[in-house]
């Protein structure tokens, strides 16, 4: 099987797919604090997955070529990603003063719908996601032909279906740590920092014209 001409880019695609995504962001954040609740993991695990693996596609098909030539849309949805952040990061910082009756496994989470709509807004709201897997691993897919291309966009496809299910499922290994309230404050105090500066960093991006 390693002989086959197609394990090398689909190597190749997992390796740069992995080292994109293993990353403290936005959309791991939430990721990581709904593992740690135990709440909607299946659902917001595979929207994460499937949303990967739709921009990841799209890449290699070459709709990071079209783009390059509408700026006026990636500003639009670098502000957009701003203003989605920065209220998502107040929210954060809002629970972190007052981190209520949360607790691993119960308490109050988001509903489904809410948290639904949370992950796809810092999916899709994110203007380096397409930056990053449209762009970014669609030009390097372009050095491969036909099927070849195909098998590194599965390896890319692979390293995020990996790392979404294990980080949403393996943060309950985390459980002891957050049965303490201070363990809670720490975690929603650096995810409203991260969730701040990337704010902070999309407005100048949109400001300044990327």
């Amino acid at each position: 099987m390693l002989d086959t001409p197609y394990f090398d880019p689909a190597l190749q695609g997992f390796l740069l797919g992995a080292s994109l995504i293993v990353a403290i962001g936005a959309q791991n954040a939430f990721v990581l604090r709904q593992g740690l609740l135990r709440q909607h993991v299946l659902a917001v695990t595979t929207i994460c997955f499937l949303s990967d693996a739709l921009l990841i596609s799209a890449g290699v098909a070459g709709l990071g070529s079209l783009i390059r030539e509408a700026p006026m849309l990636l500003r639009v949805i670098t502000l957009g990603g701003a203003v989605f952040l920065a209220a998502y990061g107040i929210l954060a910082f809002r629970r972190m003063l007052h981190p209520g009756q949360l607790q691993v496994g119960a308490g109050a989470g988001l509903p489904l719908g809410r948290a639904v709509a949370t992950c796809l807004g810092l999916t899709f709201l994110n203007p380096h996601v397409y930056l990053d897997t449209v762009m970014l691993l669609g030009g390097l897919s372009s050095r491969f032909a036909g099927p070849l291309r195909i098998a590194f966009g599965v390896g890319a496809a692979t390293a995020s279906c990996l790392w979404f299910y294990g980080l949403g499922f393996g943060a309950r290994l985390l459980a002891p740590l957050f049965a303490r309230p201070l363990a809670w404050r720490v975690l929603d105090g650096i995810i409203a920092a991260v969730m701040l500066a990337l704010a902070a960093s999309l407005a100048y991006e949109g400001v300044t014209g990327l």
